[in-house]
């Protein structure tokens, strides 16, 4: 994972901190138009694409993966039919969490197949909907006959997946990366393990489409597993739109990347855009498509990603499904491309025949909410506390993971701009502007910073003492402290607040109180900024491997850690009043950062700033 860089030199810019914060200015949103970087070379991309890798598997809680427990694969009430059976499935992806779906197979003798996953997006009756814009049952039925073995399988909250709601995800259970989008990518990990393991599947040949929040898991999936040979995503690749569903809107996925990008990583391998006019994929063959093309263009493969437009609103209708029957074939050898990739009569069979838990329950050592989440905790902190003893990786993948759950950078570039005492810092490019005071003196300047900001840090003792030293002094306003406090003015924060159902959970009521929606998806917390704020100083201060000192107190003593903790220079803390944190609740009032305590938290911190 370990993307890490040699000490840094503060190189000066000719470029100005601008006079307003980037951060406080500019919020991105879900439908804020993101449109996909230029890289000229394939070397530039292939470190991007390892980093967007990483920063999807930290945002859902699975860096490093969890262990794989058996599935303990229930496949029962077979539906038969001329050409094509359809089973009922129950896989146990962790120890009591079961997630449902069907399994469709074609009836052509004992030959390998090509599988597929099917996830699927938020229409009512989920992978057994069955209407003109979105028929599951016809994808898989239709696949089928054509010689796939396919798995439909549940979002959390749908059909038989109903141990879990399908909108969860308490501010605690943030700290710890527990959320729908992690569950749903480590379920559709498993699904593909299931998939993989029947014996009438070729394990090299595995693809999967999905559409609409299918789409989201089918990008998502293909980006992270190696084993996904060919991909249809389905109304969903978007620059204008990145998905409005809490269970594709996980804490940290989309900062400073899109979907556009995400859909990327999937290079140079087979995979078709399916697009409609009436909903945000209408720019597809115009904007996202050739992007992305240009992406396959570096491997020399610009023929392997494909695009189709449907004129017709938000669907995954009979028009997109034969495009993706038409384009897997091409990809499969054995599938014909004749006149079977076109849907004939499909005889769905009753909901209730197709649901694995119609009468029938679940087994009985099946978790609720809060017994999962306590699960997921423990096997957290086992896997922490190995990482901790050396026994699964070594500091840096520790480190580089607590980068990307910060979403830090160490700048190679930092802007002061001077003005008697008053100083100000911000990252070439970035935005960010970082308020303080110098107090002028030899040697490395020591940084000073109080939570309450730098005029309350002039007046203590340590800053006297300092100075009566002679040493220079670097006295900061860290994000939201002291003279950086500042409005958020950003494109919606100051419209209407939105409209709450009564059952809203935890994230729905902080994104309303914020005024925008899924902001810590594409925006850090206010303390991973602060930290952010920390390590520009250390690297303006440290004048190439100079030791910077910092002298901090009560939750700057926090942030100076965990920024220690990610620098490439020595660093030396001085901390004063430190707040302990013992519980969730602690971090939430002290440190409050999604992911933190699944990256190790201040244990992780502490041991790595010691390294320097």
């Amino acid at each position: 994972m370990c993307g890490c860089a040699s000490p840094v030199l503060a190189q000066q810019s000719a470029e100005h901190v601008p006079a307003e914060d980037a951060r406080n200015a500019n919020i991105t949103t879900v439908d804020t138009h993101l449109p996909l970087p230029e890289f000229t070379s394939l070397k530039a991309w292939e470190q991007r694409r390892v980093f967007l890798r990483n920063q999807i598997l930290v945002s859902a809680g699975l860096s490093p993966m969890p262990e794989k427990t058996p599935l303990n694969a229930q496949v029962f009430g077979k539906i038969e039919r001329k050409d094509y059976t359809i089973e009922k499935v129950l896989i146990e992806t962790l120890p009591g969490f079961y997630l449902g779906g069907n399994l469709y197979r074609p009836r052509n003798g004992k030959a390998k197949h090509p599988g597929v996953l099917n996830p699927h997006g938020h229409w009512p009756y989920g992978r057994l909907e069955n209407q003109p814009l979105y028929s599951g049952p016809s994808l898989g039925i239709s696949l089928a006959r054509q010689g796939y073995v396919v798995f439909a399988y549940d979002m959390v909250g749908y059909t038989d997946t109903i141990q879990l709601p399908h909108r969860f995800g308490s501010a605690e259970q943030r700290l710890w990366s527990f959320g729908p989008l992690g569950l749903q990518l480590w379920n559709s990990i498993r699904s593909l393990d299931f998939l993989a393991s029947l014996d009438d599947v070729d394990a090299g040949r595995l693809g999967i489409t999905g559409a609409s929040g299918g789409g989201t898991q089918a990008f998502l999936l293909a980006a992270v597993d190696d084993r996904v040979q060919f991909a249809a995503p389905v109304n969903m690749v978007s620059a204008i739109m990145q998905g409005g569903d809490l269970c594709e809107n996980a804490p940290g996925l989309r900062i400073n990347t899109s979907n556009v990008e995400i859909a990327a990583i999937f290079a140079p391998k087979p995979m078709l855009l399916v697009s409609a006019t009436g909903d945000w994929t209408r720019n597809v063959p115009q904007e996202e498509y050739p992007a992305i093309r240009r992406i396959y263009d570096l491997y020399g493969k610009g023929d392997q990603v494909a695009v189709v437009q449907m004129d017709a609103p938000h669907n995954f209708n009979r028009p997109s499904r034969e495009a993706v029957y038409r384009f897997f074939a091409k990809q499969n050898q054995g599938i014909s491309e004749s006149g079977e990739l076109i849907e004939h009569d499909i005889d769905v069979p009753p909901l209730q025949d197709m649901m694995a838990l119609s009468n029938r329950t679940l087994p009985a050592n099946a978790l609720d909410l809060d017994s999962v989440f306590r699960l997921w905790r423990e096997r957290s902190e086992v896997q922490n506390k190995k990482l901790e003893n050396g026994e699964l990786q070594d500091r840096a993948f520790l480190r580089e993971r607590l980068r990307q759950t910060l979403a830090v950078e160490v700048p190679r570039q930092v802007i002061a701009d001077r003005d008697g005492r008053s100083i100000v810092l911000g990252r070439a490019g970035k935005g960010d502007r970082v308020p303080g005071i110098w107090i002028e003196g030899s040697g490395a300047p020591a940084i000073v910073i109080d939570p309450r900001g730098s005029a309350a840090a002039l007046d203590s003792d340590v800053v006297r003492r300092l100075h009566k030293e002679g040493r220079a002094v670097l006295l900061l306003d860290v994000f939201q402290s002291g003279a950086a406090k500042a409005p958020r003015v950003g494109d919606i924060s100051n419209g209407p607040t939105p409209k709450l159902a009564e059952d809203a959970d935890d994230e729905e009521r902080a994104d309303a109180a914020a005024g925008y929606p899924k902001f810590l998806t594409f925006n850090v917390s206010d303390d991973a900024a602060r930290v952010q704020d920390v390590v520009t100083a250390i690297v303006y201060a440290s004048r190439g491997d100079q030791n910077v000192e910092l002298f901090v107190t009560g939750d700057a003593a926090l942030w100076a850690t965990f920024a220690a903790a990610v620098s490439d220079v020595p660093v030396s803390l001085h901390l004063e009043n430190v707040p302990k944190l013992t519980s969730d609740a602690d971090y939430l009032e002290h440190f409050n950062v999604p992911g933190i305590l699944r990256a190790g938290g201040l244990t992780v911190a502490q041991e790595l700033s010691q390294g320097h």
